[in-house]
């Protein structure tokens, strides 16, 4: 991994000091992941409930509420020097309450894949782990598995995640970008996260539809369901792994060997 000037500054061009000896706050849950993938997990002091890895370790963190509210009473308890947020996942005003209490607040908003890579430098920039070197390379390796876009057969795709009402991803976001490396494109929203109708109009113009399993968690029931009310568009409908699509940090990295192994199974 390459330093690079400007490596310690977030998302909203504010720079951050080198903090070694940081107490941290992860109000993202891929973000708490990246915390003991980095080495760093023993200055991890607070989280959210919805923090759910590593399974073996994440227990012993405190949690301080959900991504979107939090109890602010039991922050000051456990003191964090700095607070890891996300634009789309925690509200402004969470953000702002906890710099006015003092707390250096990294702002991250990766909207493509490679933005990992940043996202890598700027912790280590600020924590200064060794690690980040080793995630930055293993995650262009995993992309290079991929390959080229020019290698994969363009499909549309439509990629549902959550259900009455229907509700999909837009072409501007992340998980976007990620299906974007192997070439499948997102049907076109007005909204980053639209609301929409599976009726016969919209999947004909779709040769995929894609089943996530977060937030909502869609199983083969839904599938079958699905397959039911739909016999035209049946062999259209698959399950997908949210957690692999949409996470960003370490798990982008299995994430995209995930992706190019599940884009060749629907190629053969």
């Amino acid at each position: 991994m390459n330093s690079r000037a400007g490596a310690g500054v977030d998302a909203l061009g504010t720079a951050h000091a080198p903090a070694p000896n940081a107490r941290i706050l992860s109000l993202v849950p891929s973000l708490t992941e990246l915390v003991f993938d980095l080495g760093l997990g023993d200055k991890l002091v607070g989280r959210t409930h919805y923090c759910i890895y590593p399974k073996d370790q994440i227990s012993a963190i405190p949690s301080v509420g959900g991504t979107k509210k939090i109890k602010m009473d039991r922050v000051r308890e456990i003191a964090p020097t700095h607070a890891l947020v996300n634009i789309d996942e925690n509200p402004r005003e969470l953000a702002d309450d906890l710099a006015n209490a003092g707390i250096n607040v990294i702002v991250t908003h990766p909207m493509r894949p490679d933005d990992n890579l940043d996202l890598f430098q700027l912790m280590d920039a600020i924590f200064s782990t060794p690690a980040a070197a080793n995630l930055y390379d293993d995650f262009i390796k995993a992309r290079d598995r991929i390959g080229k876009v020019a290698y994969w057969p363009i499909r549309r795709a439509q990629y549902l995640i959550w259900k009455d009402p229907w509700m999909a991803v837009s072409q501007d976001t992340y998980i976007a970008a990620t299906l974007g490396l192997v070439n499948w494109h997102i049907a076109a929203g007005t909204d980053r996260y639209p609301e929409i109708t599976l009726d016969d109009a919209t999947l004909s113009e779709v040769d995929l539809v894609l089943f996530s399993s977060e937030p909502y968690a869609f199983t083969d029931a839904h599938i079958a369901a699905f397959q039911t009310a739909h016999p035209t568009h049946a062999h259209k409908a698959h399950l997908i792994d949210g957690e692999m699509t949409s996470w960003y940090g370490s798990r982008a990295i299995p994430g995209l060997n995930y992706l190019n192994d599940f884009a060749r199974r629907l190629s053969e």
